[in-house]
């Protein structure tokens, strides 16, 4: 299995028919779920491709979710009110648990940006490890190309997280990972080592 999940099969008939395409690929067993957080630009994308670029080379099954394209596969329509925010982060939380129950580690990547929410979808996933990815605004800033942080700042975009909506921080994730501080194998040999690998 690799890659992640075209649009066709997110949005497939049914729940079932997502476990029978698993059942015949050979995957059993309970999986578990790694949710990155944090806000747009701090490298929860980044680390989520070369973990599961990583896992992959290891043999194992593993899927990548990325919010945005969650968003724009199973959650259009949706503004960027809580409501709508806490209702995309559910739908990510239902497939990955969909597949982890089949016997896959899902990678999800999603700002997730509200406390309460993340602790209630984590709580209902098999095996989550909740994983802050953590840079200051102005290096997310900096590293925007797009320059919307700019822009928020600016007061032209509503509704921008870490701007004119909160983020709210973990308390106590399973790792902090700093990315103005380490690398992008710093952090990957960190999260292997959560998983359960030597490295």
């Amino acid at each position: 299995m690799s890659g992640t999940f075209s649009p066709s099969t997110l949005v497939g008939d049914s729940p079932e028919l997502l476990a029978e395409g698993l059942a015949k690929q050979g995957v059993r067993g309970e999986g578990r779920v790694v949710w990155f957080t944090g806000l747009s630009g701090a490298g929860k994308s980044t680390l989520a491709n070369a973990l599961y670029a990583e896992l992959t080379a290891r043999g194992e099954a593993v899927e990548l979710l990325d919010g945005d394209a969650v968003r724009e596969n199973l959650s259009k329509g949706l503004g960027f009110s809580k409501q709508d925010r806490d209702t995309n982060v559910r739908r990510i939380a239902f497939v990955a648990g969909l597949l982890a129950k089949h016997g896959v580690t899902v990678l999800v990547s999603a700002i997730s940006p509200y406390a309460d929410t993340r602790r209630e979808v984590l709580s209902n996933l098999p095996n989550a490890l909740e994983v802050f990815v953590d840079a200051p605004l102005e290096v997310v800033t900096e590293r925007d190309v797009k320059g919307l942080y700019l822009k928020a700042l600016a007061g032209e975009i509503p509704h921008f997280t870490g701007v004119s909506d909160p983020y709210e921080a973990p308390e106590s994730p399973d790792l902090h990972l700093r990315t103005d501080q380490i690398s992008v194998e710093d952090g990957v040999r960190q999260l292997l080592g959560k998983l359960g690998y030597d490295g």
